[in-house]
């Protein structure tokens, strides 16, 4: 991951202006897969306004994609042990509610939003099944209770 902090630093451009004013001051991959993911609108563009006017909409687009990618491909290198300690630390940036972000974790599967549009179903698989075990190990670390899908 240095490599890939050192290879932004010395670009220019949209994709290093992202990452040395947005991606790298949030601490954990797993927060920057929200955030991106969180500037996807329903049509698949990505939407940032101050974004689009500093770089124009397909340098932007161009840039929030490829950023989406890497970090989701990041993510998928890590093991499991790894996962837990990203997504461990995304959760201590909660003082509260950790419970009720991983009782929605598990009823209502938002984390699914997270993967790029271009990602592979091989890609998506394994991002899921990494996720289905780590809630597993926070619902019982938490001691939480099974989620009730009826509802």
């Amino acid at each position: 991951m240095k490599a890939d902090r050192q290879d932004y630093y010395f670009e220019r451009g949209a994709a290093a202006d992202l990452w040395r004013r947005t991606l790298s001051q949030i601490p954990s991959i797993f927060g920057r897969l929200i955030y991106l993911s969180s500037l996807r609108s329903h049509t698949g563009a990505y939407e940032h306004y101050g974004f689009v006017q500093a770089y124009g909409m397909a340098a932007a687009q161009s840039a929030l994609l490829a950023s989406h990618e890497q970090t989701f491909s990041l993510w998928l290198t890590f093991n499991l042990e790894q996962q837990k300690a990203d997504l461990d630390l995304y959760l201590s940036g909660f003082i509260a509610d950790r419970e009720a972000i991983i009782e929605i974790w598990l009823r209502m599967e938002p984390y699914r939003n997270l993967v790029p549009a271009t990602a592979r179903a091989s890609e998506r698989r394994l991002f899921t099944a990494d996720f289905s075990a780590l809630l597993e190990l926070l619902r019982r670390e938490y001691r939480l209770s099974r989620p009730d899908r009826e509802r």
